[in-house]
C-alpha cells in the first residue's frame, strides 16, 4: 500500500484564548462551545533580499455538544465544523481545512459500562476541492455534498469511564451522496467515491461500524483527543476494501491567553484512493470555549 501525503500544512498566529464554566446542576443536559480563529499573513517590500512570497491565511474551528443523562437514558448530540485557506501572491487561494460533521446518539445503559444505541451521522465539507497540477491547471476533485456520507449505526457502546467510549455497530447501513459525481471521472477513476454516473447515490445497507472516542487532559492544561472510525461494508468484505479514519488533536494551554494545538488525519477509503491520505496541521491562536459543567478530572 503506497502512502500518499495530500496535505501538509503549518500555520501560526498570535492572539488570545478564553474560557468560562457556568455549572449549572439543576439541568440533566451537560453543553459546551469551542471556537477557534488562526489568523496568518505575510508581505514583503519588493526590494527585500531574503526572499518570500505575501499571503494571508485564516483558519476556523467551532464544536459544540449537548449531552443529555437521566437514570439509564442517553442522549448525546455534536456538531463539529472547520474551515481554513491559505491564498498566497501568484498562486492563489488554496484551502487548508475543510469539514462538516454532524453526530447524534440515543443510548440506554444495560450496565455501568454497557448499553445499547443508535445514532445518525452526516459528514461532507464547505467547497471546492482540487488537485494542483505542475503545469499550473488544476482538477476538480470534491465539492459540497460531493461527498456527503449519511451513517445510520445500531449496536452496543462500551463506556468504561467518561473520556472513553467504543460503537460497535453490527448493522450500519451508509449512503453516499455525490453531487454531479461525472466531473470527477478524470480525476478519480470511473466510480467517484463508489458512485456510477449518472446515479449520484450509493446505498450499502448491509455493513458494519466501530467507533472509538477519547477525550481527556493528559497532563495538566494539554488535552489529547481522538476518534477512530472503522466501516467495512459486508457484500465487499476484503482487508483492503475496510476504511478506516482515525482524527487526532493535541492542544496545550500555554497561559490564559495562548494555546497550542497539533492535529492530524488519517484516511484510507478504497473508494477515494487506494493509498493512505494524511493531512497535518499546527496552529498557536485564539480560542474560545464555554460549558455548563466541570469536567473530572
Amino acid at each position: 500500500m503506497k502512502f500518499i501525503w495530500t496535505t501538509f500544512l503549518i500555520g501560526t498566529a498570535l492572539l488570545t484564548h478564553g474560557q468560562v464554566v457556568k455549572i449549572d446542576s439543576t439541568t440533566h443536559w451537560k453543553k459546551g462551545v469551542n471556537f477557534g480563529i488562526n489568523l496568518n499573513q505575510a508581505s514583503f517590500s519588493s526590494n527585500w533580499k531574503a526572499g518570500g512570497v505575501n499571503s494571508i491565511g485564516l483558519n476556523t474551528l467551532f464544536n459544540y455538544k449537548a449531552n443529555y443523562k437521566k437514570d439509564k437514558v442517553s442522549w448525546d448530540n455534536q456538531i463539529d465544523l472547520a474551515f481554513g485557506f491559505v491564498n498566497n501572491q501568484g498562486q492563489g487561494y488554496r484551502k487548508t481545512a475543510d469539514r462538516i460533521y454532524l453526530d447524534t446518539k440515543y443510548g440506554r445503559d444495560l450496565s455501568e459500562k454497557w448499553g445499547l444505541f443508535s445514532s445518525l451521522s452526516f459528514a461532507t465539507q464547505f467547497t471546492e476541492g482540487y488537485l494542483y497540477n505542475n503545469d499550473g491547471t488544476k482538477d476538480i476533485i470534491s465539492d459540497l455534498f460531493a461527498p456527503a456520507f449519511v451513517t445510520s449505526a445500531w449496536g452496543v457502546e462500551y463506556h468504561p469511564v467518561d473520556y472513553f467510549k467504543v460503537r460497535i455497530a453490527p448493522f450500519a447501513p451508509r449512503l453516499t451522496i455525490v453531487n454531479d459525481p461525472a466531473r470527477f471521472i478524470t480525476s478519480v477513476g470511473p466510480t467517484p467515491y463508489g458512485v456510477t454516473p449518472p446515479d449520484n447515490t450509493r446505498w450499502e445497507w448491509l455493513a458494519f461500524q466501530l467507533q472509538a472516542d477519547f477525550n481527556k487532559d493528559i497532563a495538566e492544561n494539554i488535552n489529547l483527543k481522538w476518534r477512530y472510525v472503522l466501516f467495512a461494508n459486508y457484500e465487499t468484505l476484503e482487508a483492503n476494501k475496510i476504511d478506516h479514519r482515525l482524527d487526532l488533536n493535541l492542544t496545550a494551554k500555554v497561559n490564559d491567553f495562548i494555546n497550542v494545538g497539533v492535529g492530524g488525519i488519517l484516511l484510507y477509503d478504497y473508494d477515494q484512493d487506494t493509498g493512505v491520505q494524511l493531512s497535518q496541521g499546527l496552529t498557536i491562536g485564539f480560542a474560545y470555549s464555554f460549558r455548563n459543567y466541570q469536567e473530572k478530572k
